[in-house]
């Protein structure tokens, strides 16, 4: 799964809390990739969803947006804002990777981790790509460290490698195609619907200043390659997750779900993600 979950920027942030959790729980991901996520008073919102799940977790700040300045409200002061995995399973390495930012002042980052799933290690990527269309070259150079992260021959091994985020493009999109050329989209591969779309305009705070290269589209991506010549992956399905919860939308971006099965080449080999 991969979710944008809304930091603490628009409406009833607190009162949104609970759908995050009940719709991460309800589809039970084996990983999740979050962005938006906050961190404050020595805490994590990725760690206290992981201790309510029983799963694992790591943070990574800062991330876009910038967070705001000055405060909005007295409840942003000295509230991080980054990006995050959980895990069923441990992590087992992690490192934090400035992304390239030439038009930005501070270095936003991606998120590498090894994860120990049962038949060895699992390499995700995590990030949130710049959001602004206007600064495109640094949109394609960190679409090309993401296609970098996800080839890289260190993240071969017995588990596809995976690069999963808010990627602040359509999936047609020039910004993308970095990673298109070297990573498969797992919501294609997995039958996802064409005209699925992660950023709705229906959304009560739909951010519709963003444009329409991100409104109403699917911005939001999981890519992978095979572990090795000889891996064969399929994604069983792909659907879209988020809606509201007791009356309250849990984010202004709907969530990304695929679900993997890969074999290692010999007979009796299958494993899940």
């Amino acid at each position: 799964m991969t979710w944008n979950i809304w930091w603490r920027f628009g409406p009833r942030w607190r009162e949104r809390q609970p759908g995050i959790l009940a719709t991460i729980d309800r589809f039970t991901p084996d990983v999740v990739a979050l962005q938006e996520v906050w961190s404050a008073e020595g805490s994590t919102q990725a760690h206290q969803f992981a201790d309510a799940l029983g799963m694992h977790a790591v943070f990574a700040s800062p991330s876009y947006p910038r967070t705001p300045e000055p405060t909005l409200t007295p409840e942003h002061d000295g509230v991080e804002l980054g990006i995050a995995l959980l895990s069923r399973w441990p992590i087992l390495e992690q490192e934090v990777i400035p992304l390239p930012a030439r038009h930005r002042s501070w270095d936003p980052v991606a998120l590498r981790v090894r994860i120990a799933h049962p038949v060895g290690p699992l390499p995700v990527a995590v990030s949130r790509l710049e959001h602004a269309t206007t600064f495109s070259d640094d949109r394609l150079a960190q679409a090309r460290l993401l296609a970098d992260l996800g080839t890289d021959p260190a993240s071969d091994g017995p588990c596809p490698s995976l690069v999963m985020g808010d990627l602040n493009a359509a999936a047609d999109s020039a910004v993308l195609r970095p990673l298109r050329e070297v990573l498969v989209d797992a919501w294609t591969a997995g039958n996802g619907a064409a005209d699925a779309v992660t950023l709705p305009s229906t959304h009560p705070s739909a951010p519709l200043e963003a444009g329409p290269e991100l409104v109403d589209q699917r911005i939001d991506h999981i890519f992978y390659r095979p572990g090795h010549e000889d891996q064969l992956v399929s994604v069983e399905s792909a659907v879209i997750a988020g809606d509201a919860v007791d009356g309250v939308y849990p984010s202004d971006h709907r969530a990304v779900i695929c679900d993997f099965r890969w074999r290692n080449g010999r007979p009796g080999e299958t494993y899940d993600a």
